[in-house]
């Protein structure tokens, strides 16, 4: 089976050499990237989003106190050596509560993606390549999916099955389905007529062969990018349902709980709200930038020069 694979590809790559056929999508987006300078920007959003993932991860070591730890006497205090970001109406350390809530919203803002990306860019390379009544089926669950206001079926379907931060990161999973499904599908449709497939179904190349080793490198790299775009939206979704008191139980903190826990604070002590709404913002824009310059960098026609 091993020599047989390597004679098909073999017969391929010279099949795709006599034809004078462009370089694969995955291929020239690579060559596309070679020679391109990062800018400031791009690494700065890169190194906060290194900085947030490692504090995350690292906080149970960090010398910081308990984010549940209550004590009515510090009420709404200042920043102060020994609080570096102030207290909360409860007398919590905001510092704590920022960089513990910050591993709520990325679990949920890389896990849910990753769910839909797998189950989403299966269904859409499936479709996109068989086309005909499966491709219909597929394009009509996705459009009867996307035609509920996802925003209100997360609301509906967290108050129905509880608080907690399976049910929220399973929820939003699903409900990225629908878009990653019509990436793959879009990407698929562009390359199932390509030359390197008509080659390698010519050459006796089975269906999951192409799928696996034709199309799936190519359509990967549109997913990738995509994949830091939907982790932004993911954030500001799963803060946006802690903001209405359906994310994740207290007293667990998260970063849209503790924004509408200090609504009643903004006359008194205004940066309980803005310190982790700033946090957010800038979590958010860092995954957009990285997203959109991968997305720039693999995009073949760029490389091609069209």
């Amino acid at each position: 089976m091993g020599a047989a694979d390597a004679a098909v590809d073999a017969a391929l790559e010279a099949r795709l050499d006599a034809a004078g056929d462009p370089a694969l999508p995955a291929i020239a987006a690579t060559r596309g990237g070679r020679g391109t300078r990062l800018g400031f920007v791009f690494w700065a959003a890169v190194a906060w989003i290194v900085m947030l993932v490692a504090a995350a991860a690292l906080a149970d070591l960090l010398p910081l106190p308990s984010p549940t730890d209550m004590d009515m006497l510090e009420r709404r205090a200042a920043p102060s050596a020994e609080h570096w970001l102030g207290t909360d109406g409860l007398g919590r350390d905001v510092a704590a509560r920022l960089v513990f809530g910050a591993r709520v919203s990325l679990i949920v803002g890389l896990c849910a993606p990753l769910i839909a990306l797998a189950i989403g860019g299966a269904l859409g390379l499936v479709a996109g390549y068989f086309r005909g009544r499966l491709d219909t089926f597929v394009s009509g669950a996705v459009d009867v999916l996307l035609a509920f206001p996802p925003l209100v079926l997360a609301l509906a379907v967290t108050a129905f099955l509880g608080q907690s931060l399976l049910n929220m990161t399973l929820i939003l999973g699903f409900l990225g389905i629908p878009v990653f499904t019509r990436v793959a599908r879009s990407a698929t449709l562009a390359l199932a007529q390509r030359e390197f497939v008509t080659a390698a179904r010519a050459l006796g190349a089975t269906h999951g062969r192409i799928l696996v080793h034709e199309l799936l490198p190519n359509v990967a790299l549109p997913l990738a990018a995509f994949v830091l775009v939907a982790i932004a939206v993911t954030i500001v979704v799963e803060c946006v349902l802690s903001f209405l008191g359906l994310g994740v139980p207290p007293p667990q903190p998260s970063w849209g709980s503790m924004i509408g826990e200090a609504r009643e604070s903004l006359d008194s002590a205004a940066w309980l709200a803005f310190t982790p709404a700033a946090v957010m913002f800038a979590t958010v824009l860092a995954f957009n930038l990285v997203g959109d310059t991968v997305r720039t960098l693999t995009d073949p026609r760029r490389a091609l020069g069209s």
